[in-house]
């Protein structure tokens, strides 16, 4: 039995949440969200909530009836609140400068890096080194941001690098430098 499945979303004021055609569709003040819905799980809008139950007992069907639960809980909480992504840049010279929506970063290659924003993501520089990132489609918003780390993942022995707001990183231990004979 899901855990998570069985738990009703409420649908916060200033949102609207309908079901046409096995599409769930969510408008808040940030946005529209869209999800298809599968044949595996039944999805109600009554009362202020959204509930979902699974069709039967099989095992595909408990599956998905946690995995709706939780998108729609997420694209309720994207359209009303919406969620936000934080990165680091660190090293000398490691900066981002932003025009209209392209972010251009200097990483210590030997040209920058233009990133083109997709719609619905916005972008905030802090001293050109914080990035925040905003936008209310979650899944997006994570990827925008893996996509700005692997520019330039942190280094292993000097930490420089592109890396998350609280990224816990190991640092290696270079070479000890043996005395030569």
């Amino acid at each position: 039995m899901s855990r998570v499945g069985k738990y009703p979303v409420t649908i916060p004021a200033g949102v609207e949440v309908a079901i046409a055609n096995n599409i769930l569709t969510a408008k808040g003040k940030l946005g529209v969200l869209t999800l298809p819905l599968t044949d595996l799980v039944e999805t109600t809008v009554a009362d202020g909530r959204v509930t979902v139950t699974p069709k039967s007992k099989a095992t595909p069907n408990r599956q998905m009836w946690g995995t709706t639960r939780a998108l729609v809980q997420t694209m309720v909480q994207g359209v009303s609140t919406g969620f936000t992504r934080e990165l680091d840049i660190v090293g000398i010279g490691y900066r981002c400068d932003m025009k209209g929506r392209v972010a251009t970063f200097t990483l210590g290659y030997s040209h920058p890096i233009e990133f083109y924003l997709p719609d619905g993501i916005d972008l905030k520089i802090d001293k050109q080194t914080h990035l925040v990132l905003t936008g209310s489609d979650r899944q997006m918003l994570g990827q925008v941001a893996a996509n700005m780390r692997a520019l330039r993942p942190p280094d292993p022995y000097k930490n420089k690098g592109v890396r998350f707001t609280g990224e816990v990183l190991r640092k290696k231990v270079g070479k000890t430098g043996a005395g030569g004979k």
